[in-house]
């Protein structure tokens, strides 16, 4: 029995005891969908201990996805490890549909939340189960729980379905009478004077075989922030909702393990920023998702993406010279921030970046039809001027390179249509980070 990035505690079971003491139990361990779990015959014949998940990586508490940003962060515990993330997740378009196969298929073996983009996402966990009768294990089930939000194009309302899937049982089980109950809640919102309105019925407690028999079928909050509850000037409120099931054993059997598992929230954010074109505003989920580009032959943006690679990974090769320089937006926990609002400090990077080209490529740099690229972004709070508005930031920590001009106006473009589709907001509670391919 293995399973990747769990520990799995093997459980001795104990020697069976008289034929008198029936001593029916239930042990029960929530663990990450793609885990690989004992079979019942090699419980039977002593090939493994019973699972169970440690503490630091289980499902008991408020667990947020690495990616998370703004308030929600301070919200429980932020995961170390990555999520999955859909390849490219944000290219052409975010998508906004996420079903119940493709969001096991993107939790895959070992994750706890998948990324298909900024507005379809989801969580999962599997409740497996071992059934022993006088000590010994008699029989199996599982079941696997997921919390999938999605949110359709230029919309308000945050859509989190939950589904009991993956059922299966074997051996000597009494599934009608074991019950599995869920609980969903939307735990915290900032401001805490913010209102965020939920319809859809949550279901009550329902016995294993009820739900094999309407696995296919979930079960729907639809989440809401009216406009004007969120601070100026973009109006922003942000959320966290909460997915988790109970486990309770038929009368006769006393439960061990994890009675019930608590999946990775999910952050909705709804905002009114005027500058991303949407009358009344609409919601996203409030973590990091890549801004991607290419260094593929043909590719419009190569030679920015080029550019900032060397930034990535050869700093002591780019221009300003810095023995120490370390860029920001290479992953989710070093973001890049956007600045909008400040149009005084979009110009002083900018013109901090012209000017740092001049020097280190000569006042005629652009000859030849070339423009002066600068990495971090003249649109970002870690821009070229940053030591201007931070005392305490590093000076030359950034990149400058005359480019052709072509490549660079795409690369901008691209820039551009990344931040009006994935709702990204000024200030240091929304971000986002570069991928070079």
């Amino acid at each position: 029995m293995t399973a990747v990035a769990v520990t799995i505690l093997l459980i001795p079971l104990a020697p069976p005891a008289s034929a008198s003491d029936d001593n029916r139990q239930i042990h029960t361990a929530v663990l990450p969908v793609g885990s690989e779990l004992p079979s019942l015959e090699d419980l039977q014949h002593g090939g493994a201990g019973l699972p169970r998940l440690s503490a630091e990586d289980g499902f008991g508490g408020t667990q947020a996805p690495a990616e998370v940003l703004g308030p929600a962060a301070s919200h429980g515990l932020v995961s170390t490890e990555a999520s999955a993330l859909a390849e490219q997740a944000s290219y052409p378009a975010p998508a906004r549909t996420l079903t119940p196969q493709e969001c096991i298929r993107g939790l895959g073996t070992d994750k706890k939340f998948f990324i298909k983009s900024r507005y379809a996402a989801c969580s999962g966990a599997v409740f497996f189960s071992v059934w022993t009768k006088n000590n010994r294990p008699v029989g199996e089930t599982q079941f696997v729980y997921l919390s999938i939000g999605t949110i359709a194009k230029d919309s308000r309302e945050v859509r989190m379905t939950q589904y009991f899937t993956e059922m299966k049982k074997v051996g000597d089980v009494t599934t009608s009478a074991l019950m599995i109950k869920p609980a969903v809640a939307v735990s915290k919102v900032w401001p805490a004077t913010a209102k965020v309105t939920q319809t859809g019925a949550v279901p009550g407690a329902r016995s294993f075989d009820t739900l094999a028999a309407q696995q296919s079928k979930g079960f729907t909050r639809i989440l809401n922030a009216a406009p004007g509850q969120g601070p100026k000037p973009d109006d922003a409120v942000f959320s966290a909702f909460e997915a988790s099931a109970t486990v309770t054993p038929p009368p006769g059997y006393k439960p061990t393990g994890e009675l019930s598992g608590k999946l990775f929230f999910l952050p909705p954010r709804w905002d009114k920023a005027t500058y991303l074109k949407v009358a009344q505003g609409a919601a996203v989920f409030s973590y990091a998702v890549p801004l991607v580009y290419s260094t593929k032959a043909g590719a419009p943006e190569k030679a920015v993406a080029d550019h900032i690679k060397a930034a990535f990974t050869q700093p002591g090769t780019t221009k300003p010279t810095n023995a120490g320089k370390k860029v920001p937006g290479h992953s989710a926990s070093a973001p890049l921030h956007r600045l909008y609002h400040a149009s005084a400090r979009r110009k002083k990077n900018r013109s901090t970046a012209v000017s740092t080209c001049k020097k280190e490529f000569g006042a005629n740099y652009g000859q030849g039809g070339k423009e002066c690229d600068e990495y971090p972004f003249a649109v970002t709070y870690e821009g070229c001027a940053l030591p201007s508005y931070d005392s305490t930031a590093p000076k030359n920590n950034f990149s400058v390179r005359a480019l052709p001009k072509a490549d660079n106006g795409n690369a901008g473009n691209l820039l551009g249509q990344f931040l009006t589709l994935n709702r990204i907001i000024d200030g240091k509670d929304d971000g986002f980070y570069v991928t070079i391919t």
